[in-house]
């Protein structure tokens, strides 16, 4: 197994609108970018880098994911009111519980490690 170079050419690049799950949006209409660089042979584990445009959603649960803003400012802001900002070269730790909502405030890249509690949860990155 290679080192995995952020640099290089990503595994698969895929594109979503959020409000296709309307469900989850309460403001705006973001568009995600993911390129995926690395996923664990079992699928539990997944690397690459995120952009989204702005607007609010409810955050995925059944995940640990840690970010490193790259551009972009965007908050996240639990269900209890407590908000955090963040802009570039901030990194920052979501562990798995966390309820509460993502905004991006102005169009942000970030990279990201995920580690699912559950292998089909699928691409969900945010």
């Amino acid at each position: 197994m290679d080192v995995v170079d952020f640099r290089e050419a990503p595994q698969a690049v895929s594109r979503r609108r959020l409000a296709d799950q309307p469900d989850r949006v309460v403001a705006g209409d973001p568009q995600h970018q993911t390129e995926l660089m690395f996923t664990s042979p079992d699928g539990t584990l997944m690397a690459g880098s995120w952009t989204s445009t702005p607007g609010k959603w409810r955050a995925f649960t059944d995940k640990d994911e840690y970010c490193h803003i790259v551009s972009g400012r965007c908050a996240l802001i639990s269900e209890d009111g407590k908000r955090w900002e963040f802009g570039p070269g901030a990194s920052f730790m979501i562990p798995d519980g966390f309820r509460g909502y993502w905004e991006v405030i102005e169009t942000t890249t970030k990279h990201f490690v995920i580690r699912q509690h559950q292998a089909d949860s699928g691409d969900q990155v945010e």
